[in-house]
């Protein structure tokens, strides 16, 4: 072999060819002892009394001496056979430890990229074979590179170890993690699902989040969950299929663990190139192809809307199925700083009255505060003549991808503070690089993902990540928001935990204006809860008639 170890198979055969030398030197032996004294037995009954007598003799000594004598001969042939015999099972052992060195990642003690694929195999063979399920979920550290960056390599290698340690501890005996790149990282889980191996990375993210692992501070990850043999029935596909999951939570917020979804993740940039997505994108701003709509946010305690969420969506005629699938193509195009100032323009265009003490939130990608052609005054003049002025607006960084320029990106957002704009970080608990953008940036605004609010009803780690968030926002005196409630559980969840401002379908939909009533929560909550009473008593009693 190329590194000079002994293979197994050649130890093997080694080990056969000794033990038929052995075989054959105590055969031969034997075999001559017998010949002669088959020879000393003829002449013994044929010849005379003399003869005989001295025959008689010599086999006396022969019996003496030939034993004697082919115990040396044998020691002289087998004491080396057994050295070498010795020699190859310590070659066999030094053998497996270099193997097993080979195989594992010396950061975290788990198995390395090259034994994921061995893994892998096996296991995928064995559940095809036996026909049970097997679970992959690729994980993502979110900011591996800003520690390295902030802490030193060592520090990176504490993180690494730290996410190691993670996956060991909060898995079965049965399931193998392995590091599988820089910051890369795979858990194969035997006899699981797609579900449940989402909730043991749920699980595991919680505690990330929450700096219960031994790195000692609040870190994220994103990750892809798949599962032979559903959604992945060819198992040869179960890895790209988890990452492709994986991928499309790095491009769609981060710090979030998504199941493989093939309407979802089979397939975001349409199948065009990036030329062809670029082209397309410069159509839409050059022809303005979005339009604006405004989500409130309320506060909870009072109902009263405080402020509106301006979005865009993409007409018809644009030739995106959605919005995400628009600001995706533009950062594939990097046409990310056009589309974001189209997407202001655009919003604030479309206000056609004051917003009075409401303040007006738009997203802004930190890809546009990285560049060159970012400018302030360019957002100043977005603001147009419609009465919006930088004290009104939250400018919410969406971050997708991780930050590629942190000074300029800092740099740019202290310039828009200080022209009057507040800074809110979006979607956090699946966004902005996870937890580490809130230690390297003073926000104004903490935003909830919708993802934990829904989650928080139906998992323990998901309330936990949740608290997570909301002690970091407290240490740097941030508000926060939760978005997406679309429930009375979900309201609840938010209620419990004392945030007293959020939006989502719950609470009012999506429209063509920011404009708002005053919410009665308690009568909104009782009556969600009446109707959903009336519709279980006219199941009951339609059960009851069936």
């Amino acid at each position: 072999m190329a590194d000079g170890s002994v293979r197994p198979d050649a130890a093997t055969s080694q080990d056969a060819a000794l033990g038929a030398l052995r075989d054959r030197v105590l055969w031969g032996m034997g075999s001559f002892f017998v010949l002669i004294m088959a020879v000393v037995t003829a002449e013994l009954v044929l010849g005379d009394d003399a003869i005989g007598l001295n025959l008689a003799w010599r086999l006396a000594v022969l019996a003496v001496v030939l034993p004697a004598g082919m115990a040396l001969v044998g020691r002289s042939i087998i004491r080396p056979a057994a050295a070498l015999e010795t020699l190859t099972s310590q070659l066999r052992g030094l053998y497996s430890e270099a193997r097993a060195d080979a195989l594992l990642d010396p950061i975290t003690g788990l198995g390395n990229h090259r034994a994921f694929q061995e893994e892998l195999h096996r296991q995928l063979e064995e559940a095809a074979r036996i026909g049970y399920g097997l679970a992959l979920a690729i994980v993502d550290l979110d900011d591996l590179k800003g520690v390295n960056d902030a802490h030193g390599h060592a520090g990176g290698d504490q993180l690494l170890a730290s996410m190691g340690r993670l996956l060991v501890g909060a898995t079965r005996a049965a399931d193998r993690g392995f590091r599988i790149g820089g910051d890369e990282f795979a858990l194969l889980l035997p006899h699981a699902d797609a579900e449940s191996a989402h909730a043991v990375m749920r699980r595991i993210l919680a505690s990330a989040v929450g700096a219960e692992s031994t790195y000692g501070r609040p870190f994220s990850f994103s990750c892809g969950v798949s599962a032979y043999p559903d959604p992945s029935p060819d198992g040869r596909h179960l890895l790209a299929n988890a990452d492709a999951a994986l991928y499309w939570a790095k491009r769609h917020g981060r710090t979030d663990v998504q199941i493989f979804d093939p309407e979802r993740h089979g397939g975001f940039a349409e199948g065009r190139s990036v030329n062809e997505l670029g082209e397309a994108v410069r159509a839409v701003v050059a022809n303005g192809a979005v339009t604006p709509v405004y989500q409130p946010i309320f506060d909870i305690d009072s109902g009263r809307p405080v402020g509106f969420e301006g979005l865009v969506r993409p007409t018809p005629e644009a030739g995106f199925l959605d919005a995400s699938a628009l600001f995706t193509a533009a950062e594939q195009a990097e046409r990310t700083v056009e589309l974001d100032m189209l997407a202001i323009t655009t919003i604030v265009s479309g206000i056609a009255s004051e917003l009075g003490d409401a303040y007006l939130s738009v997203n802004l990608s930190p890809r546009s505060l990285e560049t060159d052609q970012f400018r302030v005054a360019d957002l100043l003049a977005a603001l147009g003549d419609r009465g919006v002025t930088a004290s009104n607006v939250i400018l919410e960084l969406t971050e997708r991808e991780a930050i590629e320029d942190m000074d300029r990106l800092r740099g740019n957002i202290e310039a828009c503070r200080a022209a009057g704009f507040r800074i809110a970080a979006d979607d956090v608990g699946a966004g902005n690089a996870g937890l580490q953008l809130l230690s390297e940036i003073e926000f104004d605004v903490v935003k909830i993902d919708l993802s934990l609010v829904r989650g928080g009803v139906l998992r323990d780690s998901a309330v936990t990540v949740l608290k997570a968030i909301q002690e970091i926002a407290a240490r740097s005196h941030s508000a926060v928001v939760a978005e997406g409630i679309e429930t009375v559980e979900q309201l609840d969840v938010i209620r419990r935990l004392k945030i007293s401002t959020g939006q989502g379908y719950l609470l009012a939909m999506p429209g063509p204006q920011p404009v708002a009533d005053t919410l009665d929560v308690e009568s909104l909550v009782e009556s969600h809860r009446a109707r959903r009473r009336a519709l279980l008593d006219i199941w009951d009693a339609t059960a009851t008639l069936d």
